[in-house]
């Protein structure tokens, strides 16, 4: 069986620190790991790097689209590789957890994420699972769209790389054991201590 690990973020090097990326960052992490690159899929506007978890295929993504246009190039994705949505893992910043939070679960609401919103539409459905990274509440009377799109402050990068750390990790628990051992594992309500 063949998984797609979607990695939301937007592209360049403007964004690649910001906490919209987080996305991009886990599945970076998992290919390095595995010693993979990534290479541009050809007639897909994204890369792709290939590698394997407990005799199963993962496919890792990074759409060339921002954000909120990211579900077509993923959803072609899918298709090009028979994928199932239900084997579709999307990896997102999330505003609702806390910072350093982390949160797998299959199905539900986008809960006003664009980019989920524009992977369900694509993929026609929302039954597919979410690997959420808390980034917490934008500052006092900050708007939400420029809160995720600024830099992590030094001194979060650390509790950034733990997160990152053990959202590539959840992603390859899910793959081998499941969704119910994942969430024992892996689902916290604040940042993990090193």
């Amino acid at each position: 069986m063949t998984w797609l690990v979607a990695g939301l973020g937007n592209p360049g090097d403007r964004y690649a620190k910001t906490r919209h990326n987080l996305g991009y960052r886990v599945v970076e992490e998992l290919a390095r790991r595995s010693g993979e690159r990534f290479r541009k899929v050809r007639f897909v506007p994204a890369d792709a790097a290939e590698i394997a978890e407990a005799g199963e295929r993962v496919v890792l993504a990074k759409a060339h689209a921002y954000m909120n246009e990211t579900g077509p190039a993923f959803a072609s994705l899918a298709r090009k590789h028979h994928v199932a949505p239900d084997h579709v893992i999307a990896v997102h910043d999330d505003i609702d957890l806390p910072f350093g939070a982390l949160r797998v679960k299959f199905g539900g609401s986008t809960a006003g994420h664009n980019g989920l919103r524009s992977v369900g539409g694509a993929l026609r459905t929302s039954d597919f699972s979410r690997l959420r990274l808390g980034v917490g509440r934008p500052p006092g009377r900050m708007d939400a769209a420029d809160w995720v799109l600024k830099d992590f402050a030094k001194k979060e990068e650390p509790d950034v790389e733990l997160l990152v750390d053990d959202g590539a990790d959840a992603i390859l628990s899910l793959v081998r054991d499941g969704l119910t051992v994942t969430q024992d594992r892996y689902n916290r309500a604040g940042p993990r201590e090193p």
